[in-house]
């Protein structure tokens, strides 16, 4: 969550009458995490937002199969190669990689999205590859474009209006635990500190329009991994105002604030949100190391509590051959990972590099998915030899 916001029309007092101009009340939707102990948001509709009815739906997006190869290895994957799965954001998501506490996955959406959709079993945090378009929600309308972050709260109804005759390639992270930024950025006030590697101008808030009724009465909610469907009354949309903390923001990647240090810096400095289980890192264009005998390739390491998910978006990646935009690495604890030969030596001098990427290191294992295995580079391992 990053802080309070107010937008619209609200009440003196939470929990208070609330009149509409015919002098019938505004109803109270209270949006909550963790019970009732963490942050929230109150929105006031002109009509009963609790009205569903249960009706069955043909939306939703595959759920996560392991491949029955999980031999230990570093593997490269070439999203830029999948087959898209036409259709619109709830249908077309493809999971590659997941464990417990994220599914992360790509999606080539082609249209907008017919429904709204809740996610009640995690926050959505999207990387928007390609495309662009609008996150329309109860809280009002986020503009989002290539190299943005789109993050979703989890129980916050949504629907993507794709823009027209734009390609659209995302990466999606489906965080089972709370999404939010590293409690290290943050003084004792909750604000973000002043050396922090982002502040608070530099995330996107919904624009609130006031009520909207785009005559979409069909509910999708996603619980336990299962998709249900529900019809509407009345529009999700039908907001006066609301306050609170909990809505969905954009970030754009190059808006984080990268750290050069004498030496080689660790991923760490890098991280930019945090759920449970996971460090989710930016990786963007920066100075480089300074020591005049520095080596800014990233040196052979052996992380043995985390493993390392990787997503290339462009640039010059200094550790790595045969990747390229759209590449996907995943490195596994147990075995060390390090640079491709040639990269660690040709590395010294550089001053920059105009990298771009997300990375993930998870403390559960990841594994990888029946369609993950379909565009495997196979000579990724032997791509490490001399």
């Amino acid at each position: 969550m990053l802080d309070r916001m107010v937008a619209g029309q609200v009440p003196a007092k939470h929990h208070i009458t609330f009149e509409q101009p015919d002098g019938s009340l505004y109803w109270e939707e209270c949006l909550t995490r963790q019970a009732f102990d963490g942050p929230y948001s109150i929105l006031y509709h002109q009509n009963r937002p609790h009205e569903h009815m249960p009706t069955k739906t043909a939306h939703g997006y595959a759920q996560p199969r392991a491949a029955a190869d999980q031999a230990l290895a570093k593997r490269h994957f070439k999203t830029q190669d999948m087959e898209p799965l036409a259709g619109p954001p709830i249908d077309c998501r493809l999971p590659l990689i997941f464990n417990k506490d994220v599914i992360i996955g790509t999606l080539h959406p082609s249209e907008s999205d017919p429904v709204y959709v809740i996610n009640s079993d995690g926050d959505d945090l999207y990387f928007i590859f390609k495309g662009s378009g609008v996150l329309r929600t109860p809280f009002g309308e986020l503009r989002f474009k290539q190299d943005d972050y789109v993050m979703v709260p989890r129980g916050v109804a949504h629907r993507f209006i794709l823009d027209p005759d734009v390609e659209q390639h995302w990466l999606s992270v489906e965080c089972m635990g709370n999404l939010g930024l590293l409690k290290q950025w943050r003084n004792p006030v909750g604000q973000l500190r002043m050396d922090a590697p982002y502040c608070h101008r530099d995330f996107e808030r919904p624009e609130f329009v006031g009520p909207v009724d785009d005559g979409i009465r069909e509910l999708v909610v996603k619980r336990g991994g299962t998709f249900h469907g529900f019809k509407l009354r009345n529009a999700l949309t039908d907001v006066v105002g609301w306050d609170g903390t909990v809505y969905p923001w954009v970030f754009p990647i190059l808006n984080f604030q990268p750290r050069a240090g004498l030496v080689h810096l660790p991923p760490d400095w890098h991280g930019t949100f945090g759920t449970r289980g996971a460090l989710i890192c930016s990786f963007v264009p920066r100075a480089v190391d300074f020591h005049p005998q520095s080596i800014p390739c990233p040196y052979p390491h052996h992380s043995v509590d985390v493993d390392e998910f990787l997503f290339y978006v462009r640039g010059n990646f200094t550790s790595r051959k045969g990747v390229g935009p759209g590449s996907v690495s995943m490195h596994p604890r147990g075995i060390a990972h390090g640079p491709h030969p040639g990269a660690y030596q040709a590395s010294v001098g550089h001053r920059e590099t105009t990298e771009l990427a997300v990375m993930l290191d998870t403390v559960e294992p990841l594994v990888h998915t029946t369609i993950a295995a379909g565009i495997e580079d196979p000579g990724y391992m032997a791509s490490f030899l001399e």
